[in-house]
């Protein structure tokens, strides 16, 4: 018998309002990219430090129990200094009590490549309540590519498959959410692989756009918009 196609919902809505209305999501695990402070309007360096520590605390606070948390950070510097995203997930979740699974690398240019603003890699990193990680073949601790990204800021079809593939072997949750959704990347993903998704986007437009936006299952990182 054929498994039911799996269902996605997008809202558009203000992602930390939302958050703090759905907490815990029942049978959710969630995986998403916090905003840049360039996305935030004119923040300010401290009050997008704390902004981001509280706003990871609110992701983690929804993601069910028995579910993960993955958070998909580049770093940026400001004033030549450096704001290490990877850092601020770990403080979030060590002052909730939360555990750091793992911790791996997407690489975003290529190794050896001279860079300045920001890093050539991506942070990708696991919390959870309750799951613990255990010995797996096929999950790599650097992943050579993010695979093809739909936009600019958006997480590679690599590291969405990743992520995703990890929620369905590691715990029992059959839902992924991701409350900064954008074109919805992890949401096609999660779908490809049979698992439910619900996405949050203030932006009409990209909740549009992540309603629509397909993976082949189990597919190369090919990308495919439905008309």
């Amino acid at each position: 018998m054929r498994s039911p196609d799996p269902k996605r919902v997008v809202h558009v809505a203000n992602a930390l309002e939302w958050l703090r209305e759905h907490q815990p999501l029942a049978g959710a695990s969630v995986i998403t990219s916090l905003p840049d402070i360039s996305g935030l309007g004119g923040m300010s360096l401290p009050d997008y430090r704390q902004w981001f520590v509280q706003t990871a605390q609110l992701v983690l606070q929804a993601t069910a129990p028995e579910g993960v948390t993955i958070f998909y950070q580049t770093d940026i510097k400001r004033h030549g200094c450096w704001v290490d995203k990877g850092y601020l997930c770990q403080r979030a979740a060590e002052e909730l009590g939360v555990e750091l699974l793992w911790h791996r690398i997407v690489c975003r240019k290529p190794i050896g490549s001279p860079v300045f603003g920001r890093p050539g890699y991506t942070h990708l990193l696991c919390f959870s309540q309750t799951v613990r990680d255990q010995a797996t073949p096929g999950y790599a601790d650097v992943l050579p590519s993010p695979g093809t990204m739909t936009w600019s800021q958006a997480m590679g079809r690599d590291a969405c498959d990743l992520a995703c593939k990890y929620v369905r072997s590691h715990t029992t949750t059959r839902l992924v959410c991701d409350p900064f959704c954008g074109h919805g990347s992890v949401l096609a993903a999660a779908n490809a692989l049979q698992l439910d998704a619900v996405g949050v986007d203030i932006s009409g437009k990209r909740a549009r756009k992540a309603r629509r936006l397909t993976y082949e299952q189990e597919s190369p990182p090919s990308v495919r918009e439905l008309l």
